[in-house]
C-alpha cells in the first residue's frame, strides 16, 4: 500500500516536470526563432521602413530621405511598367495554375488504376518538380523554343515551319506557361494520395447504379478531393504569382520581348538591382505582399462554396 503522501508528492512533482518540459522546447525552438527574427522578421520591417524612403542602395544611410508615400503614388499613377507587369503576372497566374491542376489531377487519376510500372511514372512525371525554379531547367526550357530547337524539329515532321518562339512577342509567355504547366508532379503526388483515401464503396455503389464512369468523377471523386483541391488550388495561385526564374533567363532578365514576359517579380528586382531603387523596390514588395494575401482570402471565402469535408463540415 503506497504511504499517503505518495500522491500530493507527485501533484507537487508535475509543475516542476513541466516546467522541465517547457524549458527543453523552447531549446529546441530557439534555432528557429533566432531564423525567423534575424531572417524573416527584421528584414521585413527594414523594408517597410525602406518602402516609405528613397534609398538607393549606392548611398550610405544618412543620405536617406524620408519621402512618405511617394513611392506608392509614383508606383500606381506615374509608372506603366508598373500594370503591364500586373497584367502580365495575372495572365501568368490565371492560365497557368488551372492547366496545372487539371494535367496534375488528370494523371494522378491515371496513376491510381493500379497498372504495371506505375510508381516509375509517378517518378518520371514528379522529377520535373524536383527542379522547380532550375536555372539550368529554364535555359533548357528557351533552348527548346528556340528557332533551332526541339519543339520546332518536331512541327518539321508535320511540315509545319516552326519560329523563334522565345523571342515573338504574342508566344514568349506562352512558353513559360507550358514551362510552369509541366512541372505538375508535386500536385499530382498530392491529388494521387487523396485519391487513396476515396473509399471504393462509393463507386461499386454507383456501377449498381450504372453511372458512368465521367459520373462517377464529377459525383464521387470531385466531391471528395475538394480539400485536396483546394489545398492544390491555394499553393499553386501562391506560385502562379510569384514566378521569377524562368522570365530573368528567358528575357536575360529584361522582361522582353517588348515586355511580353515582365513578371511583377521580375519589375521588382529591375527597379531594385538594376536601377537601384531600392526604396521603390520595397513598396512593391509590400503592395505584391498584400495582394497575395488578398487572394489567397478570396479564395479562402469561396471555398465554402464548393470545399466538402467527410464529417459534413464546410
Amino acid at each position: 500500500m503506497p504511504p499517503a503522501g505518495s500522491a500530493a508528492h507527485q501533484r507537487r512533482d508535475r509543475p516542476a516536470r513541466h516546467r522541465s518540459e517547457s524549458k527543453a522546447g523552447y531549446v529546441f525552438l530557439t534555432p528557429w526563432l533566432l531564423g525567423l527574427v534575424t531572417i524573416t522578421a527584421v528584414p521585413m520591417l527594414m523594408s517597410l521602413y525602406l518602402s516609405f524612403t528613397n534609398y538607393d542602395v549606392l548611398s550610405d544611410w544618412e543620405s536617406m530621405e524620408w519621402v512618405g508615400l511617394d513611392n506608392y503614388r509614383t508606383m500606381f499613377t506615374e509608372d506603366p511598367s508598373f500594370w503591364h507587369a500586373v497584367k502580365t503576372t495575372l495572365v501568368f497566374a490565371l492560365v497557368a495554375t488551372p492547366l496545372k491542376l487539371a494535367a496534375a489531377l488528370g494523371v494522378a487519376v491515371l496513376l491510381n488504376k493500379g497498372f504495371k510500372a506505375a510508381g516509375l511514372f509517378r517518378g518520371l512525371f514528379y522529377l520535373p518538380s524536383l527542379l522547380g525554379g532550375s536555372v539550368a531547367l529554364a535555359i533548357v526550357w528557351v533552348n527548346m523554343f528556340n528557332r533551332d530547337g526541339a519543339f520546332n524539329s518536331f512541327l518539321s515532321w508535320f511540315g509545319i515551319e516552326g519560329k523563334a518562339w522565345v523571342n515573338d512577342p504574342d508566344f514568349a509567355l506562352g512558353t513559360l506557361i507550358l514551362l510552369a504547366v509541366w512541372q505538375f508532379g508535386a500536385p499530382m503526388v498530392i491529388f494521387l494520395a487523396g485519391l487513396k483515401q476515396v473509399p471504393n464503396e462509393l463507386y461499386e455503389a454507383a456501377s449498381v447504379d450504372g453511372a458512368s464512369p465521367v459520373r462517377k468523377f464529377i459525383s464521387i471523386t470531385l466531391p471528395m478531393l475538394s480539400p485536396v483541391i483546394f489545398f492544390n488550388l491555394v499553393l499553386e495561385t501562391i506560385n502562379g504569382f510569384q514566378g521569377f526564374t524562368s522570365a530573368f533567363v528567358l528575357s536575360n532578365g529584361t522582361g522582353g520581348p517588348v515586355d511580353s514576359t515582365l513578371m511583377y517579380t521580375l519589375h521588382l528586382y529591375i527597379k531594385g538591382w538594376n536601377e537601384y531603387q531600392m526604396g521603390y523596390a520595397s513598396a512593391m514588395a509590400w503592395v505584391f505582399l498584400l495582394a497575395i494575401g488578398l487572394v489567397t482570402a478570396v479564395v479562402f471565402r469561396t471555398g465554402k462554396f464548393w470545399v466538402h469535408y467527410s464529417d459534413g463540415e464546410d
